[in-house]
Formats: C-alpha cells, sequence, structure tokens
C-alpha cells in the first residue's frame, strides 16, 4: 500500500502530502497485517486485523487511499463499495427485520452477516454517512455479527464518529453503533490543508462549447484529473424498486451523455439518486435543442435541478452556450432559471461549497 502511493507521488501522479503519507503508512499496516492473517483457521480466531475509519472534509484524498488500499489488501474475497450502495443492497433485509419479531429480526441479522461475510473478508466501504435511525439500530447489530464473523471493515466518511447522525431523532439509541465502530475499528483523521477535488475542478474551465475534438480532449482531461486515472466501472443504482444503470463511474464521479441522461424516460427520482450518489458529474454532448425537444429540455432542466439543489458539481460540453441551447421551445421561459444556474455552477463560488449530505432530498420536489 505504502509503495503504490509513494509510486504514484514519483510519478507525479500525486502530490506529496504529509497527512496522506501518514494515513496510507497505517493502511499499508492494515494491509501488512492482512497478508499474514488466515481467516477462518481456529488459531487465529478473534485475532483479527484491526480495521479503520478514515474521517476528514472532502478532496483530501480519502477515496484515492483506499482505492490503493484495497488494490494492494492480499485477502480473498473482499468487496469495495460505497456505503450508499451497500444500503439499498440490504434494503430488503432491512424492510422484514424492521417488521419482524425480536427472534425472527435476530435470525434475519444473522444470515444476512452470514451472506456479507462469505462474500468479504476484507469490506470496505467508500462515504459512510447514516440518515435514518431505524437502519441505523439495525445497522449496528448487522456489524456487531460481521465483526464476529471476522471480517475485516475499513471506511472513509466525511463526518468523525461521534458525528455520524448529528442532531438526529432519538439519537441515544444510535450510540452504541457508535460504541461498535470506534471499538472495532481504529479513527484516523485525515486532515491535510489541501482541497485537491476543488484545485481540479478549477484548474481548468468546467464548461465547453462548441463540440468537437478540443471539447472531447477537455473531457477526458478532467475525468482523468478527477478520477486519478482510475479505470470506470459500472454501477447500478436502486430508484424506486429499479434498476438505474451507470455505465461509467469512478471515485465518486459519474460521466453521461446527453441521450444517456435526457433522451431516456428518466424523471426526478432517478436525478435525485445520481446528484445524491456522485459529487461530480461529467455530461457530454449536449446539442442546441429544437422546439421539438421539449422532453429532452425538461429532462436536463430537472437534472440541473437536482445537481444544484445538492450542490453536486457539473462538467460539460455543448454545443453552444447555456443561454443559447433551447431558445424556441414552448418551455425556453422555463430554461431561463437553467441557463442561469450553468452559469452560476461555472463559478469558483458553487465549485467551492461541499456537497449536501442525503438529508438535502427529503420532501424535495423538481420540476
Amino acid at each position: 500500500m505504502l509503495s503504490l502511493y509513494r509510486q504514484r507521488v514519483a510519478r507525479g501522479q500525486l502530490e506529496a502530502d504529509a497527512a496522506q503519507a501518514r494515513v496510507a503508512a497505517a493502511l499499508d499496516e492494515t494491509a501488512r497485517g492482512l497478508r499474514d492473517w488466515r481467516p477462518g483457521n481456529v488459531l487465529n480466531k478473534g485475532r483479527r486485523p484491526r480495521g479503520l475509519y478514515l474521517w476528514g472534509p472532502v478532496g483530501r484524498g480519502k477515496s484515492l487511499l483506499l482505492d490503493l488500499f484495497f488494490e494492494s489488501a492480499e485477502i480473498t474475497p473482499k468487496r469495495r463499495v460505497h456505503f450508499h450502495e451497500f444500503m439499498r443492497t440490504q434494503h430488503d433485509f432491512m424492510r422484514r427485520a424492521r417488521a419482524a419479531r425480536q427472534t425472527e429480526q435476530d435470525e434475519l441479522i444473522a444470515r444476512a452477516a452470514r451472506a456479507v461475510a462469505a462474500q468479504a473478508r476484507l469490506l470496505c466501504f467508500d462515504e459512510v454517512q447514516v440518515t435514518d435511525i431505524a437502519d441505523a439500530m439495525i445497522l449496528g447489530r448487522l456489524f456487531e455479527q460481521l465483526f464476529a464473523l471476522d471480517v475485516v471493515i475499513v471506511a472513509t466518511s466525511n463526518r468523525a464518529p461521534d458525528d455520524l447522525y448529528k442532531n438526529g431523532i432519538n439519537r441515544q439509541l444510535f450510540m452504541p453503533f457508535i460504541a461498535l465502530l470506534k471499538e472495532n475499528l481504529a479513527i484516523l483523521h485525515l486532515d491535510g490543508p489541501h482541497d485537491y477535488r476543488l484545485a481540479h475542478l478549477q484548474a481548468a474551465p468546467v464548461y465547453y462549447a462548441p463540440l468537437g475534438p478540443a471539447s472531447d480532449e477537455a473531457m477526458n482531461a478532467a475525468w482523468l484529473r478527477l478520477t486519478h486515472g482510475a479505470a470506470p466501472m459500472p454501477v447500478a443504482l436502486e430508484v424506486n424498486g429499479r434498476a438505474l444503470r451507470v455505465e461509467r463511474q469512478a471515485a465518486g464521479v459519474a460521466r453521461f451523455t446527453f441521450d444517456e441522461l435526457c433522451a431516456r424516460p428518466l424523471g426526478p427520482s432517478d436525478f435525485l439518486e445520481i446528484a445524491e450518489r456522485f459529487h461530480t458529474l461529467l455530461l457530454e454532448d449536449v446539442p442546441r435543442m429544437s422546439g421539438a425537444m421539449r422532453e429532452e429540455a425538461a429532462r436536463l432542466r430537472t437534472l440541473i435541478d437536482a445537481l444544484y439543489e445538492a450542490k453536486a458539481k457539473l462538467i460539460m460540453s455543448a454545443e453552444a452556450q447555456p443561454f443559447e441551447l433551447y431558445t424556441v421551445g414552448d418551455q425556453s421561459f422555463e430554461f431561463e432559471r437553467t441557463a442561469s444556474r450553468l452559469m452560476e455552477m461555472r463559478s469558483n463560488a458553487y465549485l467551492a461549497l461541499p456537497v449536501r449530505d442525503a438529508a438535502w432530498k427529503a420532501g424535495l420536489v423538481l420540476g
């Protein structure tokens, strides 16, 4: 792990950062412990390596370090998953557990823990956040079972453990989960002074027009800059019980063409989910829309509203400047607000705003 980090610095792919190097050394120690550990061996029972909980402000490199750690960890099976995605996959389990009697609930939790443990001896969570107290209480019991099954957990979050579900209803019921995390995971604060995500966003324009080879090259460069060259991977998001497939995503960044988002029958729930799941969106090949493209224009308007409310960041290539994208349709007046927001989202002031936690979309109506 530490050698991979140092290689990236030596190649100029990363800047030397003392705070990141300190965290990389701690993760390297855990990676060495995993290499020498034999899960399932009776002699190793109760001697699993201590996991880690890495927290700090956005843009400090938490996800990057988690990726390097996951790549270097010599243990199988292992799994890296966004915490929100993990919660989605546990949705049916959570629903049944909340409705069950105590004895049935205990068996459901034990069964779910065994299923997770069978998929991963090392479980890496990115961006832990908690917004639902009922799920959080069950999660605490699930994690207790996972630790008992010798699953090693490494997690990142923007919040310290003591600040999870802060000011939430009945938060005292959540405190045992916080204590469980602190008992089983070493707590590391990545407190470097540099917001690399903001620096990478501000390093170049975030709106490219007109379309052509130059804008294509700029979008590719933005992708590489924000993902540190990570390979794009598909993921399926759950929206109202159905799957919304994202073909290209990495390091909290998603990449779409205009047709992928605006020429398909997607709605506010889809765009809200995307805005919550990704801190930055690359949107390519936005055309100058004719009056006949009223539905596509309406979807683009709803998408921009969702991103704007979440304070998610947008890098976009388009055929024209925002106020020239849709001028002749019957919703052209409404689109003026979208154009205005697109202009604001290009500003350094907007780029510096923190992305909101999941609670931002409660009760929000778009359109």
